[in-house]
């Protein structure tokens, strides 16, 4: 089993979640995250002042998946999220060793 984090733009959201649903892939959690790359942020003038602004809020996308599913739902998320331009984000991929749904105690693959 695979997890995967992906730090997206929030306008982004609507079209992952329906190249995911479309790919079979049912379920994921998303979290308001703030923070910056390469960029460094940006400057913005508010009433005159100009300030920086050095976090800049995404969304973070958690989703665990079988083995045989990761690529293809990398491949969802970087071609619905490409833009071209900085700030498009980063998607990482981890192992994950297990899982366990709560309610019914299921382990593994069953419980994704």
């Amino acid at each position: 089993m695979k997890k995967i984090e992906a730090v997206i733009r929030h306008y982004k959201l609507d079209e992952v979640k329906a190249g995911l649903t479309e790919a079979g892939i049912h379920g994921m959690t998303v979290t308001e995250v703030r923070g910056f790359g390469r960029q460094r942020g940006h400057k913005e003038i508010y009433r005159g002042a100009e300030y920086t602004v050095d976090f800049l809020p995404k969304l973070k996308l958690e989703l665990a998946v079988r083995e045989d599913q990761w690529q293809m739902v990398v491949d969802v998320i970087l071609t619905r999220c490409r833009t071209g331009q900085i700030g498009d984000g980063k998607v990482f991929v981890s192992e994950l060793e297990d899982v366990i749904r709560i309610r019914t105690g299921e382990a593994g693959e069953e419980a994704i």
